[in-house]
């Protein structure tokens, strides 16, 4: 059936590209996976409602499913002048007959069935990234542990400036990625209600049951507001804005491990399988997977942007422009993160620190030098005198060609020894143990632990409520393909 009754004409060819594209096979897949999925759960509502004959039902349902165990083959070469809904509705109505394939669209709308499998593509979507997040977490942490008590300097401004550990550094990146984990999961848990049920834009005056394909499909409820089910993409842009966050926090991370590994800094060296040669330069080992670490924050920081400038001052209603154009660039944005979380996975595994060039570069980058004002703040020196007094003992040590604090000279009445005061460099580490510090590092790995082990848990909760859902759809797609082939046997 050609047209829509009012219309006669379908878009010209050129046009049609530009419009919809040439979907090629994995195309048709992804798009008719997650609409044929829809569809056998509206069908089951749809019987169960009354509103289409059993008969009619079991055959809508044993043709979608096996074009979906088909994954779609006998549909690869047909035309889609007007996308691959129409197309796969018209090749339903064909095989099927109007007034059986004619019945699958009853009291939906492309409208609602869109912005549902944007629901349902995103929610897997993001369970995936947050699932490999939670896997870097665990390995930060591990390896946080690890090398809890490798000395080294942090910078500021890219000079020494206090001693911590590797670990503590690694601890801190994974208190930062708790947080992008954290708001991927508030964006999981907001796409609870179902789109479908919403039609076109106002619902539908046919007695459908939106709450049970809500159900089957794996949603917590059906729509709240019609309108706003087909209208709104807000959570798209709230899971790019969080692997956005979880992006940027990794590319941070890429470019201080990307420093350290330079010969120069000679703090962390990876594993030949983690670096790279070069084409001229014999003796070139570039950590080169740490530079597509950084890049590839860049795919959701530019998706984000894209989605929300299509999206602005749109009509709050169905558009084309925020349900169509403003989604297309999000699938391989996310992708994109979710890979760079895989490398990150295996550079944080892989990356050995170098415990004596660390150690040694903190001891002559003089990052002594504020503990030593604190000990004169413990006899009673104002602070900012005590920062007078140390940094002229770092000026005349360096001026005298030397890299740590030796000589002292102190107010008259005060102890002339302070740096004899200051403990070793480890001992020293563990006593930042306020305003979390290096010394608290155990406890902040075993807190992160512990809420790694919550997002983990309701990860899986949630795959498990998904996976029942799926097995619920089967059961009553089996309900009805069964009873009808019992009748017929009768």
């Amino acid at each position: 059936m050609s047209g829509t009754g009012r219309l006669t004409r379908t878009l010209g060819a050129r046009t049609a590209r530009v419009v919809y594209g040439e979907p090629g096979p994995d195309d048709i897949r992804r798009e008719l996976g997650h609409t044929s999925v829809i569809d056998l759960a509206h069908v089951v509502m749809l019987t169960e409602c009354g509103l289409l004959p059993r008969d009619a039902a079991a055959a809508l349902l044993r043709a979608v499913t096996a074009l979906r165990a088909d994954g779609f083959r006998e549909l690869y070469d047909r035309p889609a002048p007007r996308g691959l809904y129409l197309m796969y509705e018209s090749h339903l109505i064909e095989r099927l007959g109007a007034d059986v394939g004619g019945k699958l669209h009853t009291g939906r709308s492309r409208n609602d069935i869109k912005a549902t499998i944007t629901a349902m593509r995103l929610r897997d979507d993001l369970a995936d990234l947050l699932g490999e997040l939670l896997r870097l977490q665990a390995v930060l942490l591990a390896r946080a542990r690890a090398h809890r008590d490798v000395v080294m300097p942090v910078y500021t401004h890219f000079q020494p400036a206090m001693p911590v550990t590797y670990g503590y550094y690694l601890a801190g990146i994974a208190t930062a990625l708790d947080r992008d984990i954290a708001a991927l999961r508030h964006v999981v848990a907001e796409r609870s209600n179902c789109p479908l049920g919403a039609g076109a834009v106002s619902g539908t005056d046919l007695p459908i049951d939106p709450a049970r394909t809500a159900e089957l499909l794996g949603f917590d409820g059906p729509p709240l507001h019609a309108m706003d089910a087909v209208a709104s993409r807000d959570t798209l842009l709230r899971a790019l804005a969080a692997a956005a966050g979880a992006g940027l926090t990794l590319s941070r991370l890429a470019t201080d491990l990307q420093l350290w590994s330079t010969q120069e800094f000679g703090f962390v060296e990876f594993p030949e399988r983690l670096v790279g040669g070069s084409s001229a330069m014999p003796q070139k080992r570039n950590a080169f997977l740490l530079e597509h670490v950084k890049a590839k924050a860049a795919a959701a920081v530019g998706a984000w942007t894209a989605s929300a400038a299509a999206m602005k001052s749109t009509p709050f209603t169905n558009s084309i422009e925020v349900g169509t154009e403003a989604v297309g660039g999000a699938w391989s944005a996310l992708a994109t993160v979710r890979d760079s979380v895989l490398l990150a996975q295996v550079l944080v595994s892989g990356a050995r620190p170098d415990g004596r060039r660390m150690e040694q570069r903190a001891r002559e980058g003089f990052v002594t030098a504020t503990v030593i004002a604190n000990r004169l703040v413990r006899q009673g020196v104002p602070f900012r005198t005590a920062h007078h007094v140390v940094g002229a003992a770092v000026r005349e040590a360096v001026d005298a060609g030397e890299s740590e604090l030796t000589k002292i000279t102190l107010p008259e009445g005060l102890r002339a020894d302070v740096s004899a005061d200051v403990p070793a460099l480890p001992e020293l580490v563990a006593e930042h143990d306020r305003g979390g510090g290096p010394g608290a590092c155990e406890s902040v790995v075993h807190e992160l632990r512990e809420r790694c082990a919550e997002h983990t848990a309701v990860l899986t909760r949630y795959r498990a409520r998904l996976s029942r859902a799926e097995r619920a759809l089967d059961t009553a797609v089996a309900a009805v393909t069964g009873a009808t082939d019992e009748g017929a046997e009768r």
